[in-house]
This record gives structure tokens, sequence and C-alpha cells, in this order.
């Protein structure tokens, strides 16, 4: 299926309504998500990426309806990775001799996951693609979020072909921003950005500046995942902008694990002593191991704070908080503070371990924590009410 984005330019992605799961078991899908592919029509004819390797057969198909494969004169490949670029190997069967314009550094990715040496053009930022009428420019984007990471820019039409920037895993029959679900697409771009970008945020200020630095009109951004941004395309720019600045909202998000639920009363207190202190704050609690965690890092995205709570077996946290606590390391947030809570049996050593954890992770643990022996009694629930407090008292 093909999508007239305008009268040169169409889109010849595939829509994934029930991928669940993305990157293996790394990222939830919930809404599904699309490999957007983009033809581009002028005096030549360039194809700006292409879809998951499983689609790649549907995506020649589907393509060859639209034009006779041999009319196209360029590929460009902004992103090696495979949801972006494996139906290369299908559509290269057909068109074996046809350039391919990708950096230095996607040239080294697309020949380690295809083997093949295509005819590759390396280009870098400021170079130019004259195609008729138009040109497309090239931006290099390095670590949005792979090394090998661009944007191409295509003049005329105004139109910034963005990849992975400013996209969302999220399927819709709508192509554009003003026609979806505000809330949903607010959702879908801040978990995005949270869970895949946050690690690159100093290299997303730097980019953007850079873009916006080159005085180029923005008339529509078209990522490769998610839907089109046309409606006032930079709102999403500016977004990103916010989220690079170590970005958090009025929020304390609470994370724990259970073994009996006396852990889980601790949360609960502690939740109650926040809001005794600050009724202003918002305040989320989340069972790990029942809760997804791409949900729950957006959630740690958006606070100030977080508590971190576990029951200590094995003279350690149980293995949810151990998953989680390795996300938060390797996104390496900034300016948010921490503590930790749990509770124990014979000899409580989570907390000292999670609190170690939490300032190996960049995060400002600024109280030494709070726990309680097994089930919590009354004086135990009002000792983490008061922590609540006085962990509030200090942010």
């Amino acid at each position: 299926m093909s999508y007239k984005i305008n009268e040169n330019i169409t889109w010849v992605g595939v829509t994934d309504w029930e991928l669940r799961t993305f990157h293996g078991e790394e990222y939830s899908t919930h809404r599904g998500s699309s490999y957007n592919s983009y033809l581009v029509r002028d005096e030549k004819t360039v194809l700006i990426d292409t879809v998951w390797m499983p689609y790649g057969k549907r995506f020649v198909e589907e393509l060859k309806k639209e034009i006779d494969l041999s009319k196209i004169d360029y590929i460009i490949a902004n992103h090696a990775e495979i949801d972006h670029s494996g139906a290369l190997p299908e559509l290269m069967k057909e068109i074996p001799n046809t350039p391919i314009y990708c950096t230095a550094n996607g040239i080294k990715s697309l020949k380690g996951h295809y083997h093949q040496d295509w005819n590759f053009i390396p280009v870098k930022t400021g170079d130019k693609l004259n195609i008729g009428k138009r040109d497309i420019i090239f931006i290099e984007a390095r670590m949005l979020h792979w090394p090998d990471s661009m944007f191409s820019y295509l003049t005329e039409d105004n139109i910034l072909f963005s990849n992975d920037a400013f996209g969302q895993h999220y399927a819709s029959e709508y192509m554009y921003n003003d026609l979806v679900d505000q809330a949903e697409l607010e959702q879908e771009a801040i978990k995005y950005y949270a869970n895949i970008l946050t690690p690159f945020s100093k290299f997303v200020e730097q980019k953007i500046n850079e873009v916006l630095g080159l005085g180029v009109p923005v008339s529509m951004i078209c990522p490769a995942h998610g839907i089109i941004w046309r409606d006032n395309p930079l709102q999403i720019v500016n977004k990103y902008m916010e989220w690079a600045k170590d970005y958090q909202e009025n929020q304390i998000t609470i994370l724990y694990d259970t073994m009996w639920g006396a852990t889980r009363r601790m949360a609960e207190a502690i939740a109650e002593g926040i809001k005794l202190q600050r009724d202003d704050i918002n305040v989320k609690l989340f069972n790990v191991a029942r809760s997804d965690k791409n949900d729950v890092i957006t959630e740690v995205f958006k606070s100030k704070a977080i508590l971190v709570g576990s029951s200590t077996v094995n003279k350690t946290y149980l293995h949810a908080i151990a998953g989680i606590l390795e996300l938060i390391k390797g996104l390496s947030f900034k300016n948010k503070k921490a503590a930790a809570f749990g509770s124990y049996g014979w000899s409580g050593e989570s907390i000292k371990l999670i609190s170690e954890k939490l300032r190996a992770s960049g995060l400002d643990v600024i109280d030494d924590g709070v726990k309680a022996l097994w089930n919590p009694d009354e004086e135990s629930i009002i000792k983490c009410m008061e922590f609540g407090r006085s962990f509030t008292e200090k942010l």
C-alpha cells in the first residue's frame, strides 16, 4: 500500500499492527509501529530507507506496483539498522547496481549486516545530491541513535527525512500528527525518547542547534517510525530540546518488587508520606515485576526523584529490581535524586546494594534509606511515612 504525501513524494512503507515488542524483547510496542520508506520523484527518482527484514519481499512486491524498479536512480540509507535497511537484500537482487548513499559508518554497518559490496556512495554533512529541481542535503546525525545515522533534507518541499529522530512506535491509519489522538502521540513520542535517545541527549541538543542554525525552513518532518509531522512540525523538535536538558516534571516515582507484600506496604506508606508533605507532587508506584519496563522507564525519565525498594533475598535484591536498575544505569539519567527502601528477614543487604547501584548510575542518593524487619508493623509504617516526608523535604 502507498500514500501520496504530495505530488512528488509517496510513502511506500509498512504498517505493523501486530508488533508488540521491538529490539528483540527490549522495547514494548503496545500500539504497533510502522517502517516508513519514501519515494521522491523529480528528474531523478530516489528511495529513502526501506523496511524491516521480515517484510522485505512484501515491500519489493508493493514497490513494483508503484514504480518500475529500474526507474529508481538512487537509494538513501539514513540508518543501517535492519528495521530500516532490512529490505535491501531483496531490493538489490532486482536493481543491483543502484547507488546507495549513506555515511561512511553506514557502509560499515550495511556490509556487517548483509556482507554485500553494493554500490555505496559515502556522504557527509553538507553534501548534496541533485535530482532535478530539488537537492537532497545530507546531515550526519551521529549517535541519534547509532554512529551511522543521518538526516536527508529535501529542498523545494522543505522536508526533513529524520529517520529515528522524532519518531514513535505507533501504528495508525492516519498518516499525520494533526489527525491522530494527541495524548497517544505524546505518550509514544516521550516513551521513544526516554527509552532510546536519553543516553544521547547532548548529541540531540547539538544536532538540533546545528540543523536550526542552517536557517532552512521545515514544512514537514518524515521519520522512519510512526506518523509524519506536518502541522507545526517543529513542535516535536522543541520537545526534543526540552527533553534533552535533563528533563523532569513535578513527579516522584516509586519502584519496588516484593515477595510477600511487605515491601509493597512500605512503598504505599512512603507514598502517603510524600503526599502529606507535598500534595502538589505527582506520585506513581510500580511493582516492576508486574509492569512494562519501558513504561516504567518513561516515568523515571519524567521524575525529579525515584525511590527503589526490594525485599532482601540471598543477600541481594530481587531480579526484577536488578533488571530495572540495569536499564536506569544504561540510560545515564541526569539531575535526578534517589533513595532505597525494603523489607528483610535475616540480613537486609538490599537497601545498601540498591543505593550503591543508584550512585553508580549517576543518581544523587540523598538518604541512607529505610528498611523494615519482616512484615512492617504500625511503628514501621509510621517510620516509612516519615521517610517519605523527609525525602520530599530534601528535594
